[in-house]
């Protein structure tokens, strides 16, 4: 017998705008649910200063560790 198993590709990430038009709320509102925890987290892609460093040498970024050159 052959198993197969389906992988769904990821959901992308939305952007605050998208999400408050889909819901129908504020911003305000949003991160009060967010608060009390009856809305999901938002994810932080990268602080400022990581942004800031590929910026200058994107040829030698490593996401894990800032610059390699």
């Amino acid at each position: 017998m052959e198993i197969t198993m389906t992988v769904r590709p990821p959901e992308p990430l939305l952007r605050l705008n998208t999400i408050l038009a889909r819901t129908g709320l504020s911003q305000v509102t949003l991160y009060r649910k967010i608060q009390a925890g009856t809305f999901p987290k938002q994810i932080r892609i990268a602080n400022q200063s990581a942004i800031n460093d590929w910026s200058h040498n994107p040829m030698f970024w490593s996401a894990g560790n800032g610059f390699q050159g």
